[in-house]
């Protein structure tokens, strides 16, 4: 048995009461505050510079707190909210297309298959119209329409315009504008900024959260930090396949070690598999490129009908065309939700209907379009995108259809978090994409800019003061407490250990490994036999990485290898988690897929009966331990989530 379950433990999600619109106005009418002049008593550690992290930590800045914000990057502004493309989700109703709060509310917990908290998902939706008046003051430059009015459009899994846009460089543009209000508060010396540190351990004192241990990555220096909160806002772990469309630097390790801790992690098996990548063209590869879902508002995505097709596609006609998204959901057609569209590609793809060299792809096409709206109208709205391509593929992608495919992308789960978005262990919290909270087993395209806004501008800035609040008197903490001499002591024997092993195989060859089993085994469909063999592959593998490992250099200095290794070990560590938490959840709903649980035309089948619950896993030193918080829903019926 893999993992037990505690039925005693009952998650304690704090959501206030009242009516779902109220719930949010009755929290912040209740909560404790703190005088702006205590406020620089306190000291709040922030460890990721992303979307999230950089306007949490401006936000709290010009409250008063002092903060102190960490990434691995030489600059906070190269986190990789920089890469997020198509847009961001407000509920505006520019378009009087009938949108509104409660209908974004709606779409996103279907979209998420209704596996998500009702009170976390409306509050989403009801902050998300302030956010776009702030970006705008910010600079955003958001794309308008000819009168000057901001312009929107459609994105995967709705049936209205509300994804605002700065052509295809959305995540780019609102990263800027938080990181600027972020450096605007380091020269009021509010806020000190560590680049290239990396967290390497959580640090507790009576259970409660007081600081970090983090190593300097330029000189191998193991520092201690000591705060009255720590955020963690490092993003997800979706580079654990190897292959996917995250940076190379792009880890879990900061919420693993919260997790080694005591954080509950919430499940992580629910990792998306992002419909519109570049395919990957060879084995020399360590990553791929994410093509913006927002071009599905215009492209028609299709494959041959024949198998093994081998005629250019401007030569295949259109009888011989199948337009299988149009085909199987007419309703939403080509803006089907990620997880249905990118199912249905590698169904076509494995049928034998994939199309370039390898056969693994499927065309995104826009030859409708360009008749219809022009070449200029198009090249406005995703110009940038085509350069790109075309500097990538050699393909003018005006002339001849793109080629995509489905690629590993975010992460659902994270650590669990409560309404306030403070994990199980007092004074730690997590934000942005490292926490489960707001998206269920699917996230619905231009949500994830949104979330981190979210959380960072407008939630943690009422939550984590209120916390503040009751935690009483600020306390001066003292860096040689044996709990951080501690922590400091295991970081330094990990790295040591990984020094010692003096294998044969590069930390590279174990991730790409792990990532194989991954993708194969706990990808897009997952099945119980897949799974058990999964997790046993896994311990085989972490068993040879600990014996054949080889770190060149010394561990004291600049070591990307040494690096890579910790975060690699980490991630074979969650893989195991992933596969674990998968074979628990003996349904299919959302990105998570069992093949023993489907339709006869291969549609998903909820099993609300028995898990209707966020999977919370305990770490334990045997079998993990499976904590569930079922879900109430008090305010809509989940249904059939149906696309037709």
């Amino acid at each position: 048995m893999y993992f037990s379950t505690d039925s005693k433990q009952i998650p304690k999600t704090k959501v206030p009461q009242g009516d779902l619109k109220d719930k949010w106005s009755n929290f912040k009418d209740q909560a404790k505050l703190i005088s702006p002049n205590n406020r620089n008593k306190y000291h709040v550690i922030i460890v990721g510079t992303g979307l999230s992290g950089a306007s949490a930590a401006a936000s709290l800045a010009e409250l008063g707190y002092n903060v102190s914000v960490f990434c691995f990057q030489d600059s906070p502004r190269r986190a990789h909210s920089v890469a997020a493309q198509g847009g961001v989700n407000a509920m505006k109703n520019y378009k009087n297309d009938g949108d509104s709060v409660h209908r974004m509310f709606y779409d996103t917990l279907k979209g998420g298959d209704f596996r998500a908290r009702e009170a976390n998902v409306y509050r989403l939706a009801e902050c998300s119209a302030s956010l776009i008046d702030q970006a705008v003051a910010q600079g955003v430059p958001f794309a308008r329409e000819y009168s000057g009015y901001l312009s929107n459009r459609s994105f995967g899994g709705v049936q209205v315009s509300r994804t605002f846009y700065a052509r295809g460089q959305t995540g780019q543009q609102l990263l800027l504008g938080a990181y600027q209000a972020m450096m605007r508060q380091v020269k009021a010396k509010k806020v000190t900024s560590y680049t290239r540190h990396e967290m390497l351990d959580l640090v507790l004192i009576n259970g409660v959260a007081k600081g970090i241990i983090a190593r300097n990555l330029d000189t191998g220096e193991i520092t201690r930090h000591t705060a009255n909160a720590v955020v963690l806002a490092s993003g997800g772990f979706g580079k654990i396949y190897y292959l996917s469309t995250l940076a190379m630097g792009c880890n879990g390790s900061a919420i693993w070690r919260a997790h080694k801790k005591g954080a509950w992690a919430a499940c992580p098996s629910w990792t998306q598999i992002h419909p519109t990548c570049l395919p990957q063209s060879g084995s020399y590869q360590s990553k791929l490129t994410l093509m913006s879902e927002s071009l599905r508002n215009d492209g028609r995505i299709w494959v041959p009908m024949a198998k093994n097709e081998d005629r250019k596609a401007v030569d295949i006609p259109e009888e011989e065309r199948d337009y299988y998204l149009e085909r199987r959901y007419p309703s939403f057609g080509n803006l089907a939700p990620r997880d249905i569209a990118s199912r249905a590609a590698k169904e076509r793809i494995d049928a034998g209907h994939g199309v370039g060299s390898l056969k693994n792809a499927v065309y995104l096409d826009f030859k409708d379009a360009l008749a219809k709206q022009g070449k200029a109208s198009i090249a406005k709205k995703y110009g940038n995108l085509f350069d790109m391509y075309e500097k990538i593929t050699g393909i003018n992608a005006y002339k001849e259809p793109m080629k995509i495919s489905p690629a590993a992308h975010f992460s659902m789960g994270g650590l669990w978090v409560d309404y306030e978005l403070s994990t199980n262990i007092p004074g730690l919290f997590s934000i942005g994409e490292a926490n489960f909270s707001d998206h269920g087993a699917n996230r619905l395209g231009a949500n994830s800019l949104l979330q981190a806004c979210v959380d960072g501008y407008y939630i943690l800035p009422q939550t984590l003061p209120h916390y503040l609040a009751q935690s009483g008197k600020p306390e001066a903490i003292n860096r040689d407490d044996p709990a951080f001499l501690e922590s400091e002591l295991q970081v330094n024997q990990q790295i040591e250990a990984f020094g010692k092993i003096n294998g044969h195989k590069t930390v590279d060859y174990f991730h790409r490994e792990l990532g194989k089993i991954l993708y194969d085994k706990c990808g897009l469909t997952r099945t119980e036999k897949g799974l058990t063999m999964a997790i046993e592959a896994i311990k085989n593998l972490r068993a040879s990485f600990y014996k054949d490992l080889k770190i060149p250099m010394k561990t004291d200095g600049i070591n990307e290898e040494l690096e890579k290794a910790g975060r690699v070990a980490d991630y074979l560590e969650i893989g195991e988690l992933m596969c674990i938490d998968a074979l628990s959840r003996e349904e299919s709903c959302g990105a998570h897929f069992r093949a023993e649980h489907q339709t006869n035309d291969g549609e998903a089948i909820r099993n609300d009966e028995k898990f209707n619950f966020i999977s919370c896993w305990q770490k334990s030193d045997k079998a993990h331990i499976l904590v569930k918080e079922v879900l109430n829903f008090e305010f809509t019926k989940p249904t059939e989530r149906s696309y037709k």
